[in-house]
């Protein structure tokens, strides 16, 4: 069976990704990694990632091309703000049979595809408490819940759409179709006011199709957290913890990511992992950031 991690990638986010890939391959250096491009400008960042850690190009770029023209037809112009992030979505159609779903402004502290096991219980899984603390925020708006469109059990299911994994298959390229038509002739079901493109209707995919899912944090006592605007995470090495646990990941979701951002120093680490350019960070600290909301 073949199992990986696909990423979504240009030219312009080719220091994340490779921060990224830095930190797949220190804990991983066999997992297979594919880049869908998110535009055209992709070819210096696929160059880059082939040569320093063997990431291979999603082998049917026809099929991206023709996905995205798909999009562009069933959409009205003005409803997705960036409509190539729905390009994640053809990893349900992609050589993987297994797979992981990783934004570029994320880092893993561990071998992340050992994850993959989850799937012998489910069909899709996440590894996020956006369900506990933004609940519907950026993704639907109160009349899925007033129309009945999902239960409460369904939407204690929501998840971020940053770091996700299912299997080929689990959403078939009719299904798929249908219901992003479905969504485009119902934009009111959901919440775009903070300039989210995918995520909504990512969510309204799995949420409707997939009835096996799970997420990782749901556990007795709970998960560790994986969002950077956290100000509560130690430390120790070059990794994270939360009340004793390692993070799994963590995700500058929302964040730009620049000197003075949370938890710089730990991504400058992993971006330059290999280029000897580094600052220390003692063993074990403890460190607080500005704080907005309540997302871990």
């Amino acid at each position: 069976m073949s199992r990986g991690i696909y990423i979504v990638a240009n030219d312009r986010v080719m220091d994340n990704a490779i921060a990224l890939l830095n930190s797949i391959r220190f804990y991983d250096q066999k997992v297979p990694v594919y880049l869908i491009p998110f535009n055209e400008s992709y070819h210096k960042v696929a160059e880059k990632l082939s040569t320093l850690h063997n990431v291979q190009l999603f082998p049917n770029l026809e099929l991206i091309e023709q996905f995205t023209n798909r999009i562009g037809e069933i959409f009205d112009r003005d409803f997705l703000a960036l409509p190539n992030k729905m390009r994640k979505l053809v990893a349900w159609f992609g050589p993987l049979e297994e797979f992981i779903y990783i934004d570029t402004d994320i880092v893993v502290f561990e071998r992340i595809a050992d994850n993959l096991d989850k799937l012998a219980e489910v069909d899709f899984f996440c590894c996020d408490y956006h369900h506990a603390n933004d609940k519907l925020r950026n993704i639907f708006s109160p009349l899925v819940i007033e129309q009945q469109i999902f239960s409460d059990t369904q939407l204690e299911d929501v998840f971020n759409s940053g770091f996700w994994a299912s299997r080929k298959g689990a959403i078939t390229e009719q299904q798929m179709d249908e219901t992003l038509s479905e969504c485009a002739a119902h934009r009111e079901y959901f919440d775009f006011s903070e300039g989210v493109t995918d995520q909504p209707i990512l969510n309204y995919l799995v949420l409707k199709l997939i009835a096996k899912r799970g997420n990782l944090v749901k556990i007795p006592g709970g998960g560790p957290g994986s969002w950077a605007g956290s100000r509560s995470f130690q430390q120790q090495g070059y990794a994270l913890y939360d009340r004793g646990q390692q993070l799994k990941y963590l995700h500058w979701a929302g964040t730009k990511i620049k000197a003075g951002s949370p938890y710089w120093e730990l991504w400058e680490h992993y971006r330059y992992l290999h280029e000897g350019k580094f600052a220390f960070i003692p063993k074990l600290t403890r460190r607080f950031f500005p704080f907005v909301g309540a997302h871990n």
